[in-house]
């Protein structure tokens, strides 16, 4: 099963709810770290990196002895990667998707391509867990490519979580993409809200089960308790604004670990998990 946690907005604690719950499924269990931009949940589970492998997109090289300068490569780009300005292609590699459009259109057969490396993915093991994470290099605009390959390195068998970058954008689509189930995050703010509102809409066009888990459900009000309800969304689980989690996530420690008691209720998240799964796949419920 491949269970992505995401949320509308930064700060919701996805990664908390992620190292955690890869900390009590039972079975072969892999961590996949999608936020690529800014991977952390290596602090939490502190892995032994066994392999990192630098990853990389096609982009277009011109060949100006043989490129006539007809702009039918700049035509085809959706991207705008590459432009003809007076007979001059010029390639901007940072804006390039890697589609191939380019090469396949020229007449003349002046482009070809040449690897842009955009990151690495790195694999390793942490107590038991099978990790994987992908590391964005600084600069580089497009961080769907290297999710794509983060997600191709994690294992087939097994429970797969996916920590997916937060937001609606791109980056999440590519990470939540093909999973049997999304968890969003949330905390019960006007702007916890307001992008718990987006993500929903979101996870429901691309037409996965998906619940939502209610972090420091105590520190606001109950609009976004309301919200769930009125869109029969399921509450998977309410996370109390308990000072020890934050004294556990400041030192980089597992919450399970610090505070046994909290084990129970991750566990609970996942045969939640598992039962929602298995109602939208209309399978007889069975709670592992």
């Amino acid at each position: 099963m491949k269970v992505a946690i995401a949320s509308g907005k930064g700060g919701t604690g996805k990664t908390t709810v992620a190292v955690n719950l890869a900390a009590v499924t039972e079975g072969p269990v892999t961590y996949v770290d999608c936020d690529v931009e800014e991977p952390n949940g290596h602090i939490f589970l502190k892995p032994t990196i066994e392999t990192s492998k630098a990853v990389g997109i096609p982009v277009p090289v011109v060949d100006m002895e043989k490129c006539t300068g007809c702009g039918r490569c700049a035509e085809v780009c959706r991207y705008n990667a590459i432009a003809c300005i007076k007979g001059k292609v010029l390639v901007f590699a940072e804006m390039c998707h890697g589609c191939g459009g380019c090469a396949s259109a020229c007449p003349v057969h002046a482009i070809s391509e040449t690897d842009h490396i955009i990151g690495v993915v790195e694999k390793g093991h942490a107590n038991g867990i099978g990790f994987v994470q992908g590391r964005l290099n600084v600069g580089v605009a497009m961080s769907p490519p290297l999710i794509r390959a983060v997600k191709r390195a994690s294992p087939s068998d097994g429970t797969v979580i996916l920590d997916a970058p937060p937001g609606t954008s791109c980056p999440v689509i590519a990470a939540v993409r093909d999973s049997d189930f999304v968890v969003l995050v949330t905390e019960p703010t006007p702007f916890g809200l307001h992008d718990l509102k987006l993500a929903v809409e979101t996870i429901r066009q691309i037409d996965i089960p998906f619940g939502v888990v209610i972090n420091r459900c105590d520190i606001g009000d109950d609009r976004v308790t309301e919200y769930c309800r009125g869109e029969h969304v399921p509450i998977l689980l309410d996370i109390p604004d308990d000072r020890r989690i934050a004294e556990a996530y400041s030192c980089g420690n597992l919450v399970v670990d610090v505070l046994p008691e909290y084990r129970q209720t991750f566990r609970t998240l996942v045969e939640r998990i598992i039962c929602l799964k298995n109602i939208a796949e209309n399978i007889p419920e069975k709670i592992a």
